[in-house]
């Protein structure tokens, strides 16, 4: 079955870096696009980022754009975060996301707190 595996939040201070990882299994990786969304208390969940599936073509969100960075490893199955020039305005549970079969299927989240 489908299982996206979120690590690497954690706290850090406005101006940080982060970077989150998402480990993926049960389907094929290398061919589907993945995706980053990220979801703030109170509010609803927003995308982040997505990576086509051989990395040429890459979406951010306006909020973060010029500040983080997607990519991927297919030969590992992992897709990655790259977070710089961190704000509170970050402060959010992130979630790894693949539209498999019809079917969105997410991972369990990732908590990042950005201190002011």
């Amino acid at each position: 079955q489908v299982q996206l595996v979120e690590s690497g939040g954690g706290l850090v201070q406005a101006g940080g870096s982060l970077r989150l990882s998402c480990a993926a299994s049960g389907f094929a990786f290398g061919i589907y696009v993945m995706r980053w969304y990220r979801q703030a208390p109170g509010k609803e969940r927003e995308f982040v980022a997505a990576i086509s599936p051989l990395s040429n073509t890459r979406n951010y969100a306006d909020s973060v754009k010029g500040r983080f960075a997607i990519s991927r490893d297919n030969a590992k199955n992992t897709m990655y975060l790259q977070m710089n020039s961190l704000n509170p305005e970050d402060t959010a549970v992130y979630y790894c996301n693949v539209i498999y079969q019809s079917t969105n299927y997410w991972g369990q989240g990732t908590q990042v707190t950005v201190s002011s």
